[in-house]
């Protein structure tokens, strides 16, 4: 066959965030103009500044704009794309999209559309690799997709099991089941779920490995049928599916099993006449040293960072040249791994409040100086984090030559980046980092939900609290003496009783905390919390940072202010939400008795109950989604459903009463 090579000279990118701005920096280093398609809810992004071109596609929600084949089509005949990059995620894996591509005669940068079906099938994929001695995890991914087929088969397996969505990934459609009285729950569950994400409710049952680590390994394939791994990647420690750090090389693999797990890779991508950028991801009982094949992303993925920082290579630009046709520039031999390199994915969401996603404006975005340190992201100082997409912030990766010194490295780095005005798991990867078995490399797919407590993710000391209501209380002093114009020669706060203290009051998780203090001329403040004294000198000033001592110490801090809500960050104290308290308190709507609050900014999927009905306990009342994530609000206790306030399709803020139940 004749692989006469194309000349990519202008790339769309079906895509957002911060994919969006790595594919358009690799772009302009190989001279390539880059066209961007934005959403009305990304009309500000970076990546929309970043490009050469770019181009609204209409509104916020994904399926009006960013799987919007048409639309995306339409752009890149108008603006004359050679090619068109999907990024991952969105338009990424959709075969049907790859051919369109294909007959419009425009390059899709990716693999080819058989392998793409192939394997968006989890049943079909599964089948493949049987076939070509790729060992599979034992499960049911038939036809009969009946639910007393799938129940027989569940039953057959034994418990616990895994229903996963057949065309998914991302942890959509996807639930353990422990035992069999929670099975017809769980397969509705992931069948809708799977049919929300996908459009596809196919659903495959595999044997459920208790005490298992994540290990993928990069493919590359090119279409003259040459194919090679690029290493592998652990992303072990996950939170509902989703990737939360993730390391190369892995602390388990020696290099015959390394060796080995490569070759299980390769001998994929082989089946599949593979020719882009791939990963071949694997199940690996530590215990027993087998590995299960799980799937195969037929994409670039979030973690490729992780592989470029130990190898040097950047893997778009190889997606670039081998969709050209151009054949591979390395070969197996060439691959050799250098140092070590870790990343951890900073998300928009609560740790202490079972991960729900956040939204809201970063107020203060600042990367801390650290050699060694990449950040991947759309976001700065002024970025919104909508209802609409993923709600990860960025990608932290550090690189350096060993574990421990990478590891030492993001912790700092941690305890040092400035993501400020909502809320964030960065306190939540910096106790990761900072925990013995990561350290140690000792943990399994579970680590998290075993060794961290829903709400209590990390504990707080009283010094570092009081050393935010400090920088607090000096923040808004500052703020009221830039903002005085009368009778500036009296000292601030001056009253007829000298020896009566200014007041400060805050609330903090729900419990009230008062700063008293007094100051003098040279901004020196006696300040009381509690039984507590510190002596503090205002050093500098200079929004949104601050410099102060207590006590002779000196301490550096970061403070953002929406309405009366602080958000504050220092090093020795991570990020902390203050609300300050009002002199005078609004009359604000008592939460009826019995009312079910959306706990985060979610659109309202399914309503499932009606005004009159009676429900039970853990009874299912409503079905919400938010950042593509889906959620079931169930009652607390059983009741007669008295009012339902909201409607299905409906966009809600966080806190609004959805229904109440009597």
């Amino acid at each position: 066959m004749d692989h006469q090579p194309s000349t990519i000279n202008k790339v769309l990118i079906a895509n957002r965030g911060e994919i969006a701005s790595r594919i358009i920096r690799t772009c302009r280093k190989m001279g390539i103009i880059s066209i961007a398609v934005f959403s009305d809810a990304d009309s500000e992004g970076l990546f929309v500044k970043e490009a050469d071109i770019a181009v609204n596609i209409g509104e916020g929600r994904p399926s009006a704009s960013y799987l919007n084949q048409d639309k995306i089509i339409e752009v890149a005949l108008a603006h004359h794309a050679d090619a068109i990059h999907p990024g991952y995620g969105f338009l990424s894996e959709n075969a049907a999209f790859a051919k369109r591509c294909e007959q419009e005669q425009i390059i899709f940068i990716g693999p080819n559309a058989m392998a793409i079906e192939a394997m968006g099938s989890k049943s079909r994929a599964k089948a493949i690799m049987k076939e070509h001695n790729v060992p599979v995890i034992p499960g049911y991914l038939g036809e009969d997709q009946s639910e007393d087929r799938l129940i027989k088969e569940a039953k057959k397996i034994g418990f616990p099991n895994l229903l996963k969505a057949a065309a998914g990934g991302g942890g959509k459609g996807m639930r353990i089941v422990h035992s069999e009285k929670e099975l017809k729950d769980k397969i509705s569950e992931a069948r809708r779920e799977a049919k929300s994400a996908f459009g596809d409710e196919e659903l495959i049952i595999e044997k459920y490995i208790a005490k298992g680590r994540h290990i993928e390994f990069q493919i590359f394939g090119d279409q003259r049928g040459n194919a090679i791994h690029i290493l592998e990647r652990e992303c072990t420690i996950q939170r509902r599916y989703q990737k939360v750090l993730e390391e190369s090389p892995s602390p388990v693999l020696n290099e015959d099993l390394r060796s080995k797990i490569g070759a299980a890779a390769v001998n994929a991508a082989r089946a599949l006449n593979y020719d882009n950028a791939g990963t071949v991801e694997f199940i690996f009982d530590e215990t027993t040293k087998t590995f299960y094949f799980l799937e195969v992303n037929t994409r670039l993925q979030v973690e490729h960072p992780v592989t470029e920082e130990i190898t040097g290579l950047d893997l778009v630009e190889m997606q670039i040249e081998v969709a050209e046709g151009k054949p591979l520039s390395i070969s197996q031999e060439d691959i050799a791994g250098k140092g070590y390199a870790v990343e951890a994915r900073l998300y928009a969401e609560d740790p202490k409040n079972d991960f729900m996603p956040d939204t809201g404006v970063v107020r203060l975005w600042e990367i801390p100086a650290v050699d060694g340190l990449r950040i991947e992201t759309a976001v700065r100082t002024g970025s919104e984090i909508s209802i609409y997409y993923d709600p990860m912030i960025a990608k932290i990766i550090v690189r350096d030559k060993n574990r421990f010194s990478a590891h030492r490295k993001m912790i700092y780095t941690l305890r040092h980046l400035k993501c400020m005005g909502l809320t964030t798991n960065q306190d939540f990867l910096l106790t990761l980092f900072e925990h013995d078995m990561i350290r140690l490399g000792k943990y399994d797919t579970h680590f998290i939900n075993e060794y961290f407590e829903v709400g209590q993710m990390y504990e707080l000391s009283q010094d570092q609290l009081h050393l935010a209501l400090i920088a607090s209380t000096l923040h808004s002093w500052s703020k009221r003496e830039e903002q005085r114009t009368l009778l500036k020669s009296l000292p601030s706060g001056w009253r007829n009783n000298p020896y009566a203290l200014q007041q400060t009051s805050y609330i903090y998780e729900n419990g009230e905390r008062t700063v008293e203090y007094q100051v003098s001329h040279d901004q020196l403040f006696d300040m009381r919390i509690g039984e507590r004294e510190y002596h503090v000198k205002m050093v500098a000033h200079e929004q949104p940072h601050l410099s102060f001592r207590v006590n002779g110490v000196q301490y550096h801090a970061s403070i953002v202010q929406s309405g009366h809500q602080l958000y504050v960050h220092i090093p020795e104290s991570g990020n902390i939400t203050l609300r300050k308290k009002e002199r005078y308190p609004s009359r604000n709507k008592a939460k009826a008795d019995g009312g079910y609050q959306a706990p985060m900014p979610s659109q309202i999927i399914k309503i499932l109950v009606q005004t009159g009905q009676k429900v039970k306990a853990d009874e299912a009342l409503m079905v919400i989604s938010s950042m593509k994530m889906e959620n079931t609000i169930t009652a607390e206790k059983a009741g007669v459903v008295s009012q339902v306030y909201a409607r299905e399709g409906q966009n809600v803020e966080a806190g609004c009463i959805l229904l109440k139940v009597d």
